[in-house]
């Protein structure tokens, strides 16, 4: 296949021209797709403008190439072609892979709703991904990371408590800025975290985090003024708001600087930390797939780069003829 060869910008346009000309009278398409996400996917808003950004490239491919044909006409070498630019333009395997599945989403959805006959991203390859495994702290490091924090001031009172509870529950930096207070059930000594999807689950918290969180609520937050609609926001900025995820993100690499721990470090890290020390501390993988939100025990078993020895032990333990 021959095709023209775009410069990178292509993959940032914006013009919807060409993307609604291929609908032609097939509008609903793109109506339908982005319904289905919401519906059957339970994909957030931003989610979804993810997935139609992606399909946007793919188009927009298309348009450079000099494709002119309906969505009917689509065939495996166009989105082979498509597979082709992407690994030439040097996008890393995991920026490719995530593109494509947008897209072939796009065309799974069309085969369920019988749009199409036949679908042709069926027999694409996707990039090969390594497991490449997030940075994992120790218990030491992740004292050290905490002792840097200044409690006598207000915003330490309040970032102990929030690191500790990122920790003690393995949270997403997206749940723990929007953890409400009415989630908190401390005498039951577990809380309830909203996860992607609007997914809820239960999840034990330690005493150290119960501890933490109930000192910054009883001394620093109720002395903060709050912003209309955020009054059951658990951890709030100075102007009674959420958080953003970047500050987090920013504190956290400053308190690791000055603990002096050269790993790269982010919020996640504290997940994936949380995940292994329990794991290796012979939690059941199950266990740890609940209190993570996983969806598939396959996304736990990244988060069980356990030593050889701990399986050798495992297995003599507890298989039967052993």
């Amino acid at each position: 296949m021959v095709h023209k060869k775009p410069g990178r910008n292509w993959l940032l346009c914006e013009s919807t021209t060409f993307f609604v000309k291929i609908f032609m009278n097939h509008t609903s398409y793109l109506n339908g797709f982005k319904a289905w996400l919401m519906l059957e996917k339970s994909l957030l808003p931003n989610s979804i403008d993810a997935y139609l950004a992606d399909l946007q490239k793919f188009f927009n491919y298309l348009q450079n190439s000099g494709f002119a044909g309906s969505i009917e006409q689509v065939e495996l070498k166009h989105l082979q072609g498509f597979t082709g630019l992407l690994n030439e333009m040097g996008l890393a395997a995991s920026s490719q892979a995530r593109i494509l599945s947008g897209v072939r989403s796009f065309f799974t959805y069309l085969m369920m709703e019988d749009l199409l006959s036949s679908d042709p991203s069926e027999l694409l390859e996707m990039p090969k991904l390594g497991r490449k495994l997030p940075e994992v702290l120790s218990p030491e490091d992740i004292a050290a990371i905490l002792a840097q924090i200044d409690q006598s001031k207000t915003e330490g009172q309040r970032n102990i408590a929030l690191f500790e509870l990122c920790y003690g529950c393995g949270m997403r930096v997206s749940e723990v800025v929007n953890q409400r207070i009415s989630d908190l059930h401390f005498a039951e000594g577990y809380i309830k975290i909203t996860g992607k999807g609007e997914k809820e689950r239960l999840v034990p918290v330690g005493s150290k985090a119960i501890k933490q969180v109930e000192s910054y609520l009883h001394h620093t937050r109720v002395h903060q003024p709050v912003s209309k609609g955020f009054e059951d926001v658990l951890f709030l900025n100075k102007f009674g708001r959420n958080l953003s995820r970047q500050y987090i993100f920013m504190e956290l690499k400053r308190l690791a600087s000055e603990a002096r721990i050269v790993k790269k470090i982010s919020p996640h890290t504290l997940r994936h930390s949380f995940a292994t020390h329990l794991v290796e501390g012979g939690a059941d993988l199950r266990a740890v797939q609940e209190m993570l939100g996983h969806a598939s025990i396959t996304t736990t078993e990244i988060y069980t780069h356990l030593d050889r020895e701990f399986l050798r032990e495992t297995i003599m333990t507890f298989h039967p003829r052993s």
